[in-house]
C-alpha cells in the first residue's frame, strides 16, 4: 500500500506536466538569446501631444521591473527591438453627475507594435491593433480647474505597458 501512496503522486505529476500546465506569467515565446533589447521611442501618430512620451517611459519601465531583458538606449549591442506607433487615442465621458457634468472619463489607446531578434532578423511578436482602454475618475471639485488628462494617460500608461508586455512575453 505505501509503494502505491508514493506512485500515485507522482504519475499525477508527470501526467500534468506533458499536458502543457504551467503557472501564468511563466510562459515565454521569447528565444533565450534575446537579453538585451532596445525600445525604440513610440511615434505618435495622433494628436495629442505627449502620449508617445509617456507611454515609451511607462513600457521601459515595465521591462526593466520584469529583469527578463536589459533594456538599451540605443540599438548598439542590442539582440532584439520592439518598436511602434500610437495610432488612435480618444477619451471620452462615461458617467455624469446631476448637473450633467462628466464625472468619469474612459481613456483608449491604439498601437502598433512589434518585438523583432535582430539577429537573424526576425518578428517575434507583432499587433498592428493593440488596443487598450481604461477609465478615470474626476471629483466634482476638480471639474474644469487643472488638466487632469495628463494624470490619466500616466496612470493609463503602467496599465497599458503592464498588459503589453505580458503579451508580449507570453505570445498573446
Amino acid at each position: 500500500m505505501s509503494h502505491l501512496s508514493r506512485l500515485v503522486p507522482l504519475t499525477a505529476a508527470l501526467l500534468l506536466s506533458a499536458c502543457g500546465y504551467r503557472l501564468v506569467g511563466t510562459a515565454s515565446n521569447i528565444p533565450a538569446e534575446i537579453r538585451k533589447v532596445y525600445l525604440k521611442p513610440l511615434e505618435n501618430a495622433t494628436g495629442r501631444v505627449q502620449v508617445e512620451q509617456i507611454l515609451t517611459r511607462a513600457v521601459a519601465d515595465e521591462l526593466v521591473t520584469r529583469q527578463r531583458f536589459e533594456v538599451l538606449s540605443s540599438v548598439e549591442g542590442a539582440d532584439g527591438e520592439i518598436a511602434g506607433a500610437v495610432t488612435a487615442f480618444a477619451v471620452r465621458p462615461v458617467a455624469f453627475d446631476a448637473d450633467g457634468r462628466a464625472t468619469e472619463f474612459e481613456i483608449s489607446i491604439t498601437a502598433r507594435v512589434a518585438f523583432r531578434q535582430l539577429s537573424p532578423e526576425l518578428v517575434i511578436w507583432q499587433n498592428e491593433r493593440y488596443v487598450f482602454r481604461d477609465s478615470y475618475k474626476l471629483e466634482a471639485s476638480e471639474l474644469g480647474y487643472f488638466d487632469r488628462e495628463t494624470p490619466a494617460i500616466e496612470a493609463t500608461a503602467s496599465n497599458f505597458a503592464e498588459t503589453m508586455v505580458t503579451d508580449l512575453l507570453e505570445g498573446f
